[in-house]
């Protein structure tokens, strides 16, 4: 993803799934990078693993739920991921292709990067940080070759294989995966590993854009023991973002700050960017002589506007989302777990000589319990407390439970909304969309049905009636937020 590709070997394939190959990128730890094309001839990256990890079911079982994962977390931040094969053999994933150069290359061609840029760019990886944490995914080998320097921002590559590769049991024992200068302690030392790992690459990164080394240069080896024991170097650091690369290369993951808190500190001390005024124009290089000045001529009387008739264009509907007909059978649910219980505790006590039943027989005695206990479960899915209302100023959520009905329980104005999607896991039986808010916007309460998740994701569950699909519900909803929030991104919902 970093240049055009490199010349095919004999051992490299020239086909992976529908994507034609026409060149090598690069190899790492976990296989093969090269160049190919969609079948609608659009640039992509493809990812080859290596023979001896397709081998093992383990780390197939890793690799499928890193994609799964990796598709939350979108392409704004990172290489988007458009297809994959995990059980193929071997297993392939295919990304976006984004062209720039890796920060390394920048760093070697442009040189050290001043305060402001350093500010930038830990601003735009702490974002990314932020957003794959909040997908549950550890990068693990945050360096300056996982960084590519696109034209709209740094975007940060391969995030999460390298948790793939560090499980398996291919692992030698003692053996630590990911780059040396890069790697906090407790990967070192194969303690637990978390999103502070991340945040300790991130200021051995910053120090290299800096021009220096946080834990100095020579063999693997020693890295790895100065970074477990020694204190980093921050000398190349400009003085005013030395605390702060300094609290991120903490020791104690407990001492480090989290990428959220990261990403505030840095915007808040970012220098503000003045924009420049367009220079006036110069004189002509051969000015003509100056013509002698003119009478005034009076302005010439503007047209009359035609008037145009006034268009109204009503807003887009509001669309309800409900467990029908819910309310009404909300009463029932204890009444009928009660008649259901004490018809299971009569049955018990009546049925003495049940042991000697045949089958049939017991399937005729269990078949009303049985009609009885799905009827419950009906209810139950019925009777949810809360609707979800998408209109043109927000996602309301109302409880049933309320004196009025009509009172929001929760409103979340789209104007502080930037894209929904869904988590990477679905709980229960509903329908979850997962709200991203703008930098800043407040969060709402916990209530039934909205769980805030920091720093500035919000859960909303859809209910979901009975005979509607999760797919068709999905798909409602996600019409629903393109008719009346067009400027919100939906993706992968």
């Amino acid at each position: 993803m970093h240049e055009p590709g490199q010349g095919l070997g004999p051992e490299d394939p020239r086909t992976v799934g529908e994507y034609a190959i026409t060149g090598k990128l690069g190899e790492g730890g976990m296989g093969r990078v090269y160049e190919g094309r969609s079948p609608g001839g659009r640039l992509v990256a493809v990812k080859v693993a290596r023979a001896e990890l397709a081998a093992d079911e383990g780390f197939r079982a890793r690799f499928r739920s890193e994609i799964a994962a990796a598709r939350q977390v979108g392409g704004f931040h990172t290489a988007q991921v458009v297809d994959a094969d995990p059980d193929a053999t071997p297993p392939w994933m295919v990304t976006a292709f984004v062209s720039g150069r890796d920060l390394d290359r920048t760093f070697a061609e442009d040189g050290p990067f001043d305060e402001g840029a350093l500010y930038a760019l830990g601003a735009a990886l702490a974002e990314a940080l932020t957003a794959i944490h909040a997908c549950g995914v550890v990068h693990r080998d945050l360096k300056p070759g996982n960084v590519i320097m696109s034209d709209d921002g740094p975007r940060v590559l391969d995030f999460g294989i390298a948790r793939a590769l560090h499980d398996t049991r291919l692992t030698h024992t003692g053996s630590v995966i990911g780059t040396a200068g890069f790697l906090a302690p407790e990967q070192i030392e194969q303690g637990t590993v978390g999103p502070a790992c991340d945040v300790f690459a991130l200021g051995a990164v910053l120090v290299h854009a800096a021009g220096g080394s946080a834990f100095g240069e020579g063999p693997a080896m020693s890295l790895l023991y100065r970074a477990v024991h020694g204190e980093p170097d921050l000398s190349a650091v400009p003085e005013g973002l030395r605390a702060m690369v300094g609290s991120c290369l903490a020791k104690d993951p407990a001492d480090r700050p989290t990428a959220p808190g990261l990403l505030a500190e840095l915007r808040s001390h970012a220098p503000v960017p003045v924009p420049t005024p367009d220079p006036a124009p110069g004189p002509s290089p051969d000015p003509a002589p100056a013509a002698p000045p003119r009478a005034p001529t009076p302005p010439a009387a503007a047209p009359r506007p035609v008037p145009v008739p006034p268009t109204a264009v009503a807003p887009p509907a509001p669309v309800v989302f409900k467990a029908t007909p819910g309310r009404k059978l909300t009463r029932l649910v204890w009444p009928l777990i009660g008649a259901l219980f004490a018809a299971l505790v009569t049955l018990g006590a009546w049925q003495t000589d049940y042991a000697e039943y045949d089958n049939d027989q017991r399937l005729r005695l269990w078949a009303p319990v049985a009609l009885a206990a799905f009827a419950l479960r009906v209810a139950v899915v019925l009777a949810r407390p809360h609707t979800v209302t998408v209109e043109t100023p927000g996602l309301t959520v109302r409880s049933r439970r309320s004196t009025r009905k009509d009172d929001p329980f929760v409103t979340i104005p789209w104007t502080d909304v930037v894209a929904a999607s869904r988590p990477p896991v679905a709980e229960g039986p509903n329908v979850q969309l997962l709200l991203r808010l703008r930098w800043g916007a407040p969060l709402p309460l916990p209530r039934q049905g909205v769980e805030p998740r920091y720093p500035d994701w919000v859960t909303v569950t859809v209910p979901r009636p009975i005979g509607t699909t999760t797919t068709t519900l999905r798909g409602q909803l996600r019409e629903a937020v393109a008719r009346c929030a067009p400027h919100v991104h939906v993706d992968y919902l």
